[in-house]
């Protein structure tokens, strides 16, 4: 089976550090990868990578058959990737329906042409609202950002990425500043969205390894820069070394 984004002997340095250190990995259709690790264990530097966002001192990644490093984050949706970040990149005084309409037309490069006549406008407009109801934000397309609760703000910053088209999508801690009562709301949600938006493959980056273990397909482990483990969840939490590195749970060898 051909992979749909790859990582080839990646590494990365900033100076005398190096955060990345030969990482190899392959990701396929129909997969939701979690990629995990403890502070410092060079993910966010991975995710850069993996995105186009960073390019890698060596190694290759590619997307499709094409390499993408380096791209950055307007050719890389292009190809067919989008990214939601960590921190809702939303403005609170655009509605619902202007900050998905901004997203697509910001990472299309075609600020000026969408809005050339009646036919394009219409169209974006359909898109937004196809878009928003896949996240049951249909009903408060007129609604500031700002009035949004901190979940639906969560949910429209993720409905940016989406309404890309993507066949990948990365979700960089999708659920962090939910209470925790929400969290699988917001995971089933995103769920739901990916299937019904035919996107093909999820990379998830999540500190919640309840969230890892229930919704991942398989499960990848940095630590120090490099691989640390990629297997099943059902493998990966039966492995309590394992897990303890991961989290920095005490292990017992009574």
């Amino acid at each position: 089976m051909t992979p749909i984004l790859e990582a080839k002997n990646v590494s990365k340095s900033y100076g005398v550090y190096q955060a990345l250190k030969n990482v190899s990995l392959k990701f396929f259709e129909g997969e939701t990868i979690s990629i995990v690790g403890p502070n410092g264990a060079g993910k966010t530097t991975f995710v850069n990578v993996l995105t186009g966002l960073l390019k890698p001192t060596e190694g290759d990644v590619d997307f499709c058959g094409k390499s993408i490093a380096g791209v950055g984050p307007v050719k890389l949706s292009q190809y067919g990737m989008a990214r939601a970040f960590q921190l809702v990149q939303i403005f609170p005084l655009m509605t619902v329906q202007e900050t998905i309409i901004s997203a697509v037309i910001s990472q299309t490069g075609s600020q000026y042409n969408f809005w050339s006549n009646a036919v394009a406008q219409k169209r974006l407009v359909d898109k937004a609202f196809e878009v928003a109801r896949i996240f049951n934000l249909d009903k408060k397309m007129s609604w500031q950002a700002s009035y949004l609760s901190q979940g639906e703000k969560k949910l429209l910053d993720i409905a940016s990425a989406f309404a890309l088209d993507p066949t990948v999508i990365l979700l960089d801690e999708p659920t962090s500043g939910i209470s925790t009562a929400d969290k699988r709301g917001i995971m089933d949600t995103l769920m739901e969205a990916a299937k019904l938006s035919g996107i093909k493959t999820i990379l998830l980056v999540e500190h919640d390894m309840e969230l890892v273990a229930e919704y991942s397909t398989r499960i990848v482990a940095l630590a120090e820069g490099k691989l640390l483990a990629d297997l099943p969840p059902k493998e990966f939490f039966a492995n309590a070394e394992l897990e303890a590195q991961i989290i920095g749970k005490r292990v017992s060898h009574a």
